[in-house]
């Protein structure tokens, strides 16, 4: 596997250049090191401009032959036709990976597509790998590199197992609030216009990365159908792959095609790869960094039966029909589970297991609330739980939640998926934030946690039946 080792300076350099105008802004090399700063990055970094002296307390380079020291990697913001003569000087220095942050080339014109084709001829000649152009970067929170040139990006992610790739910056941290993301992340790579490093590198990058669990993409296009085909059959074989791929209509590919210079695969091809290499697919932009948190809860699905616990029937309903269209199935209880429900309250002790009533009229339902769920999931015939949290506004039930929450984290070998509900906002957000730090997803609608469940099901059977 040739292409793995490559991928490697831009994710764990020891040392970087930054070339590029380093004026105080929204935008370029002076937000780039105020972010590897924010971030962490222990990393020695090397500004190149001859008009500047220095900058945030570091010296600035008149050129590339004047840095001291062997370089890993380059961070390249200058105009698109002078990137070609800077990758000679990268090279001489050392370096084998560039991040090309310019814009300007096959997603503009003609012209554009042209310097982009001799800016990859150049590399190829010189050893080195282009990552871009028309790239916001990389992050990789194991060693604090976040090298992102946009403002509002420049802040430490929580480390996780999580990692989000795409052909859009629109997964970089300047865009996406990766503050909230309580199951954290391990690496974002933005290909941009995918001249050289492209999704496939990237997958086999991933596969042996010991941060990575889990990993999310947004594709416009496939590069090597071929190769995307074997590597994704290998890759998500040890790991999800889960895909948002645009350009499903002649509009999008058409779309897709001026965005980042790229031609989109048939729709109807794609859902061939996917069926073949167990790619998971996704359907909208939110996915992309919801879904991955029922994989990163490291509780796998091994079969398809799930279970309902919740306060209201219409949710249980639209459950069970989201679930058919996702391959689960409701669960049968067994006899124990039953009886000890219907010993709390009459009926109760069925699937779904609606405890809304009970909670009305028993008592004490409130507190038996722990109980019930850890047996529910702990019944053999669950597969899986969907579970539906009422936010109401009683400290004294919420904390019953969380104490549900807190005994199955020991005893918890099932995925759980919860979907929170309730009259105030900031309760809710509140709830769904105490849950997730515990180790269990929520997800924004009721339709999102049961297909999250459906994924994990259909990656988990996948899984087992091709050993």
């Amino acid at each position: 596997m040739e292409h793995s080792t490559d991928l490697i300076p831009f994710f764990e350099p020891i040392n970087l250049v930054i070339v590029g105008s380093f004026k105080e802004g929204i935008f370029g090399g002076y937000v780039a090191i105020q972010s590897l700063m924010r971030s962490g990055f222990k990393g020695e970094i090397y500004p190149v401009n001859p008009l500047y002296k220095e900058v945030l307390g570091l010296k600035v380079y008149a050129s590339l032959k004047e840095v001291p020291v062997a370089v890993d990697l380059a961070l390249v913001m200058i105009n698109a036709r002078s990137v070609r003569d800077i990758i000679p000087e990268c090279a001489a220095k050392g370096v084998r990976a560039i991040i090309v942050v310019s814009d300007g080339f096959a997603e503009r014109d003609e012209e554009g597509a042209r310097l982009q084709k001799e800016i990859v001829e150049v590399a190829r000649a010189h050893g080195v790998r282009l990552l871009g152009p028309n790239t916001a970067g990389v992050v990789n929170t194991a060693n604090g590199l976040n090298p992102c040139p946009y403002r509002g990006g420049d802040y430490p992610l929580k480390k996780g197992t999580i990692a989000v790739c795409a052909q859009t910056g629109m997964v970089n941290p300047q865009a996406f609030p990766y503050r909230g993301i309580s199951f954290g992340i391990s690496k974002i790579c933005d290909f941009g216009n995918r001249c050289d490093v492209d999704e496939s590198d990237m997958l086999e990058y991933l596969e042996n990365d010991p941060e990575t669990e889990v990993i999310s993409l947004y594709l416009e296009s496939i590069r090597s159908g071929r190769r995307f085909l074997e590597t994704a059959r290998r890759v998500g074989a040890r790991k999800p792959i889960l895909v948002l791929k645009s350009g499903r209509t002649r509009e999008g590919a058409a779309a897709s095609a001026s965005h980042t210079g790229s031609m989109a695969m048939d729709d109807k091809i794609f859902e061939t790869v996917c069926a073949q290499t167990g790619i998971l697919r996704l359907d909208d932009f939110s996915e992309i960094f919801e879904m991955p948190k029922i994989f990163a809860a490291g509780r796998p699905a091994l079969g398809h039966r799930m279970g309902i616990v919740t306060f209201t029937g219409c949710v249980a309903v639209l459950a069970i029909d989201e679930g058919a269209r996702h391959g689960l199935r409701q669960a049968e209880l067994s006899e124990n589970t039953r009886s000890f429900l219907d010993g709390i309250f009459p009926g109760l002790g069925k699937m779904p297991v609606d405890i809304g009533p009970a909670m009305a009229a028993v008592k004490d339902a409130v507190d038996r609330y722990p109980g019930l769920l850890k047996k529910v999931m702990e019944d053999s015939r669950v597969d899986c739980l969907f579970n539906v949290v009422w936010a109401n506004l009683d400290a004294r039930i919420l904390g019953r939640y969380l104490e549900a929450y807190q005994q199955m984290q020991s005893v918890a070998r099932k995925p759980v998926a919860t979907w929170v509900y309730g009259p105030d906002s900031g309760v809710v957000s509140e709830t769904e934030e105490q849950i997730e730090e515990l180790g269990f997803p929520t997800f924004s609608t009721p339709e999102k946690a049961v297909k999250a469940l459906g994924l994990a099901a259909r990656h988990g059977i996948g899984r087992r039946s091709r050993r």
